[in-house]
């Protein structure tokens, strides 16, 4: 880390002066050289690089009330400012073509530098969706990976939750200032984020939630990971821009396949059609990758007795007449030939014994 409070503060003052982004923030850096240089050079140098209007904004803006918020942040426990001259700064993210200038960091920032990997997906995810993000991401952690994602509800909280319980950690990308938790219903998981991993914007503090910043943050999930796994999403997910701008940056792009009835895995199907990689296990993904560390834990199976046909009584007929695709009530009727009165009891039996899950529509999906 920087630990010339001058030096941080031109860079905060770069930074956060409105209007002048990060195209025309990189531009004066390449002509000048670091932030004190850009200011030193004066009004008129400065001019030829970026125009008069940029210039005098520069000059004339007074932020030093919002650069001194940022370095009382940073000085908090916990709370790091990396710039690009800094040497813990992710070398991933050196490789993208618009690495941000300044990152806030909030927990481990050693984290940013170990070899990761992005568990991305749709918000509005299924209950398979959301335990098959959790195991990927466990067995992922445990053998040795960081596991990235966007801490969104749905598929990104669900990696987050696996990979806490691993020995990888994870880092979180978010589209609001450092200091701002969104969604709210996610504070208690930044909190265990922030403590045991790693929660980075680029955005300065204060930073309300804007629909235009979360694509811009989908680039940084995909620059410092190895490669993205998708678990599920719509065919107009965002989470297809991570896959796709990870795929430009070289990184591997994996899913994860699903029903062909669900709409949420025409997505991950349609990144398979592109050249995606099929992934059943969270080995399939350590194999392509060539890792060296640990060995993935094998991902929790259906309980034996149901996938042999066997197990006892009606709760095995209901599972076996379920599979693993969603199904409506009356298909359910038929395939079990229970009443419906029976057929609903049971049901709540395991979807109380976490065992099914009630889908939107009066639809229900097998878990286990």
């Amino acid at each position: 880390m920087i630990d010339d409070t001058a030096d941080l503060a031109a860079w905060l003052r770069l930074t956060l002066i409105p209007g002048v982004g990060p195209e025309k923030q990189r531009a004066l850096l390449a002509a000048f050289g670091l932030p004190e240089a850009v200011f030193a050079s004066g009004r008129r140098a400065v001019a030829g690089v970026v125009g008069e209007a940029l210039a005098a904004r520069l000059f004339d803006t007074d932020n030093a009330a919002a650069v001194d918020a940022a370095l009382a942040w940073a000085s908090q426990p916990g709370n790091t400012l990396l710039t690009l001259a800094d040497a813990q700064y992710p070398a991933a993210l050196l490789q993208t073509v618009d690495p941000p200038l300044l990152l806030y960091v909030k927990g481990q920032v050693a984290l940013l530098g170990r070899r990761a990997l992005a568990v991305v997906g749709s918000r509005s995810a299924t209950a398979q969706g959301i335990a098959n993000a959790e195991a990927f991401s466990r067995a992922l952690s445990e053998a040795g990976l960081t596991i990235v994602s966007g801490l969104a509800l749905g598929i990104d909280a669900a990696a987050h939750r696996g990979a806490l319980d691993g020995a990888g950690s994870t880092v979180a990308f978010i589209g609001t200032g450092a200091d701002r938790i969104y969604p709210a219903r996610n504070a208690p998981l930044a909190h265990r984020i922030a403590e045991a991993g790693a929660i980075v914007s680029e955005f300065p503090l204060g930073t309300p939630s804007v629909a235009h910043n979360f694509p811009r943050r989908n680039r940084l999930i995909a620059g410092l990971a190895q490669g993205v796994l998708v678990v599920e999403a719509a065919p107009a997910s965002g989470s297809l821009i991570t896959a796709r701008l990870a795929g430009e940056l070289g990184r591997e792009v994996f899913a994860i396949p699903g029903s062909i009835h669900s709409p949420l895995s025409k997505g991950c199907h349609q990144l398979i059609k592109q050249g995606a990689k099929l992934v059943e296990s969270a080995q399939d993904v350590l194999d392509e990758l060539r890792w060296q560390g640990g060995v993935a834990p094998a991902l929790a199976a259906p309980n034996a007795a149901a996938q042999e046909g066997g197990g006892v009584g009606a709760e095995a007929q209901v599972l076996d007449a379920l599979g693993f695709d969603p199904v409506d009530p009356d298909t359910l009727c038929t395939r079990s030939k229970l009443t419906p009165d029976a057929l609903f009891a049971i049901l709540l039996e395991l979807e109380l014994a976490g065992r099914v899950a009630r889908l939107p529509g009066g639809r229900f999906q097998r878990l286990q």
